[in-house]
């Protein structure tokens, strides 16, 4: 436990007024990449500390894994309900984001630090570099946040 009274989690209201609050002083699209990049850092810190670097595990067994970190009994960053490959490209479905919290139907707010997060966790995991984007939103009719990511030759 990190405080001895208030515990380890904080409250979306707060990390949402960091997130708005990078945006104002540095604009959207450095905020992207200021979050994004934190995310990663965090996915694969996460990967090491579970012992999961080049791990032999299925998609689902990993998808499991990080939704038990980043899901309900976790950090709550959010569901990974799903993580499949298709070719070279990968794709992970998650849904209950924090970064889509509050948002109202329509907004174009993108998953920044949960789409680095899962980006820096497959990273760590396949040992492989990867290019990674938001490309479903539930803010925009989707049934799930989905992130798409493809290998970097």
């Amino acid at each position: 436990m990190l405080r001895k009274t208030l515990g380890d989690f904080s409250s979306i209201v707060c990390l949402k007024a960091i997130i708005t609050g990078m945006e104002d002083a540095l604009g959207e699209k450095a905020a992207a990449i200021a979050l994004t990049a934190a995310g990663r850092r965090r996915g694969r810190t996460l990967i090491d500390e579970l012992g999961l670097t080049g791990a032999n595990l299925s998609w689902d067994e990993l998808a499991d894994k990080l939704n038990h970190v980043f899901g309900e009994n976790g950090t709550r960053l959010c569901i990974v309900d799903k993580i499949d490959q298709v070719g070279n490209a990968i794709a992970a479905y998650t849904r209950e984001t924090v970064c889509s919290s509050g948002e109202l139907l329509g907004s174009e707010r993108q998953c920044t630090y949960t789409l680095g997060a899962i980006w820096g966790a497959l990273e760590q995991f396949s040992g492989k570099r990867l290019r990674g984007q938001h490309t479903k939103s539930v803010l925009r009719g989707a049934s799930h946040d989905v992130f798409e990511f493809t290998e970097i030759a």
